[in-house]
């Protein structure tokens, strides 16, 4: 369904044709911006790949004003703020806000005063960067809630809204970093198909047949703390190149007096992301690779020359900064370790690494989130800590090696985990927080250790109605039938005495690569307030347990990971405690797939199932999925032709005939990371066998359900479902 801003695009005049892609023009009159700026030095870079097409450069198109304050047609009792980005002298936050029923661009003053509306349209927001120079704020929306997305940027009072990148709507863009003098934001655009087939064709693939296989769990990770992936067939001969999946960066001049640079392009691409450039714009750093490979690739500017690669975790995609003078990398990597760490990358003057050296670790936990202030010198660290987040400043981030372990300053929290952290100036941050009892909000850390809730946060009295509290979870570990540890959160409806069996949902979440960690879950909220329990494990794929723990369901690992799903129902029976004759099995993206499967693998273990934008088959899921997502699926499932018969038996469809319980399936109507016939095919198979089955599809919605009146709607079924099938 088409978006309501989208009818109101205009595009915008040009007296003169636009110079070619890579190459630079400048109006020697415009205020304050000089011809020589780093962001623009470099001139036209090559390309990542020269084998590639790279997608058509954006031009930046014209949109209404539509900021300022407005009486939101939904408002919620208790709102959500986050994901902050501070302008540069760290007085103001743009941040995203669902006071108004949807994710939008909101300002707002850090220290008190009320927080202003930029972007009143119906388009879920979803990524927000304030610019270095102050002057724009750019940030990426959802048309019509789907997983299409563009880049737009707005002025910090409302004025100068335009579409950067991403106008045509069967294009994606996504949003990259700022030049350092703000002169130009990235962005990474799709390139559609040569022939329009939205599909791939796999048998044109070249390079690594597969990623699959791997070293069995053996209690302790190998020899240097990682799993080596074994490819397992022979890479097929390089084959012709097609453009599907194709990926491009440029960098935008947000206020259009300089034609877009091409920076980088790579067919077949996973994923490619600008994540920093440094300050003289001879270098560039970038993130790329398919899920569990992630790579940071820095090239030269000047000549495209790949200068240093080295592995990087997956989870946040801002891996790193470059120093203020182009010398260090600041990286987020578990390259050759079981947790990600930060290291110090020793660059020299044409960008080649003569060494590393591991700056900040933990032994047992990964650095989750690296934020880096504006002038480089500061820095926050994030770490997980079995699923909670522990946060440490860093004062001074040295200028040259040799670099050795860093002095850190531990930051107090209020609430269990950060989500995200933005470094605004000495010894003062931006968090995103959020806990099992709040909402999720942002507060001003000031000298380090001194936190304020921002005022247009929601406070915590106002997380749930009077009447209801949250529950707190407790954290069960078990072990699996093979011997690798498992653990997960469990919460206990209210009301029910200690040793009292109960109906309980096992919840799977998404990834498989994401973690289950204790933040307020409306969700679970409403099951609770149901009198069911929940328990919310981590089966292995999830990410937080180290590599090897991630690594243990590729290939035909990915077996276990199903038995691992009634290994965690059968604990919850002793443990909980659970009934075991009302066991309810629920999960999103991945783990909507874990309950088709479980409901055919186990299917006299579960009453009822509730899938939610889950994957029924493989073959129709690599068919129908977005090309580049394909590309990444692709080392983490297993190869749609090499490993055909392997996906096929991991396919929930091909044992449809074992389906013995009723099933709820929910999906977004524009969800294209997994397409809705997911859904539709499992749930007509389960009519056409005499089985009670319904589908749910949300109006506007992708692949995450962004809409306060959506996700209501999603809950109250999921829980008028699971309370009908687990307590009558």
């Amino acid at each position: 369904m088409a978006s309501d801003a989208r009818d109101h695009v205009t595009t915008g005049e040009r007296s003169t044709p636009p110079p070619p892609v890579g190459t630079v023009s400048t109006a020697p009159d415009a205020p304050g911006r000089a011809a020589d700026a780093p962001g623009r030095a470099a001139g036209a870079p090559g390309r990542v790949a020269g084998d590639g097409r790279a997608a058509p450069a954006p031009v930046p198109v014209a949109l209404p004003v539509t900021s300022g304050p407005r009486d939101a047609v939904t408002r919620l009792h208790a709102h959500g703020c986050w994901y902050p980005s501070a302008d540069p002298d760290g007085t103001e936050a743009a941040f995203i806000c669902d006071r108004g029923g949807v994710p939008q661009l909101w300002a707002g003053p850090v220290d008190g005063g009320e927080a202003r509306l930029l972007d009143s349209s119906p388009d879920p927001v979803k990524e927000v960067s304030w610019s270095p120079d102050g002057r724009w704020i750019a940030y990426t929306t959802a048309p019509g809630g789907g997983e299409h997305t563009r880049v737009l940027c707005v002025r910090p009072d409302g004025s100068g809204r335009r579409v950067l990148a991403g106008a045509d709507p069967d294009s994606t863009a996504h949003l990259g970093c700022w030049a350092h003098d703000g002169s130009a934001v990235a962005v990474t655009l799709t390139a559609p198909a040569a022939d329009g087939t939205p599909a791939p064709n796999w048998e044109d693939r070249g390079g690594r047949a597969t990623l699959l296989g791997g070293t069995p769990y053996t209690g302790s990770p190998p020899a240097g703390g990682t799993v080596t992936v074994v490819d397992e067939l022979t890479p097929p001969a390089p084959s012709s190149v097609r453009s599907d999946g194709g990926l491009s960066a440029y960098l935008i001049d947000p206020d259009g007096l300089a034609s877009p640079v091409l920076l980088a392009t790579e067919t077949h691409a996973a994923t490619l992301r600008v994540c920093d450039i440094s300050h003289d714009g001879a270098l560039v750093l970038l993130r790329r690779g398919p899920r569990g490979r992630r790579e940071a690739v820095v090239r030269r500017t000047a000549d495209a020359a790949t200068t240093c690669t080295v592995p990087v975790a997956d989870g946040d995609p801002w891996i790193g900064r470059f120093s203020p003078d182009g010398r260090t990398l600041w990286l987020r990597s578990d390259d050759d370790r079981e947790y990600a760490a930060l290291l110090a990358v020793t660059l020299d003057a044409d960008g080649r690494s003569p060494g590393r050296t591991v700056v900040a670790e933990r032994p047992d936990g990964d650095l989750d989130l690296l934020a880096l202030s504006h002038d480089g010198r500061t820095a926050a660290l994030s770490w997980n800590a079995r699923g909670a987040s522990e946060l440490e400043l860093v004062d001074t981030l040295p200028t040259r090696p040799p670099h050795g372990p860093l002095p850190t300053t531990p930051v107090p929290l209020p609430h269990e985990v950060v989500t995200r952290v933005t470094v605004t100036g000495p010894r003062r941050l931006l968090p995103a927080l959020s806990g099992s009892q709040r909402r999720p909000g942002v507060w001003s850390v000031t000298e380090g250790v001194t936190l304020l809730r921002t005022r247009w946060s929601s406070r915590d009295e106002d997380a749930v109605p009077p009447g209801r509290p949250p529950v707190r979870p407790v954290l069960l570990r078990l072990t699996a039938r093979d011997g690798l540890p498992l653990s997960g959160w469990y919460y206990r409806a209210p009301g029910r005495a200690p040793g009292e069996p109960a109906p309980c949902v096992i919840h799977l979440h998404g990834g498989p690569e994401e973690q289950e960690r204790p933040v307020f879950n409306p969700l679970y909220h409403e099951l609770t307030g149901r009198g069911l329990d929940v328990f919310a494990p981590d089966v292995r794929g999830s990410s937080g347990h180290g590599r090897s723990f991630v690594d243990a369901d590729l290939g035909t690992g990915r077996f276990a990971a199903l038995d691992d799903v009634a290994d965690c129902a059968a604990h919850t029976v002793p443990a909980g405690p659970a009934d075991p004759t009302r066991l309810a099995v629920m999960g999103r993206s991945y783990g909507g797939y874990l309950t088709f499967a479980s409901l055919v693998r186990h299917p006299d273990l579960f009453r009822t199932g509730v899938a939610v934008c889950g994957m029924s088959d493989f073959a129709t899921f690599f068919a129908g999925t977005e090309p580049w997502l394909a590309e990444s699926a692709a080392h983490k499932y297993g190869h749609p032709d090499h490993d055909r018969d392997l996906l096929r038996e991991l396919s929930p469809m091909t044992r449809i005939d074992a389906l013995r319980v009723p099933v709820l399936a929910v999906h977004g109507e524009h969800d294209t990371n997994v397409p809705p016939a997911e859904s539709e095919q499992f749930v007509r198979a389960a009519r056409d066998r005499g089985l009670p089955a319904r589908l749910l599809t949300l109006r506007d919605e992708g692949h995450d359900f962004l809409r306060a009146d959506n996700r209501r709607l999603y809950r109250r079924t999921a829980a008028d479902w699971l309370q009908r099938h687990l307590t009558t």
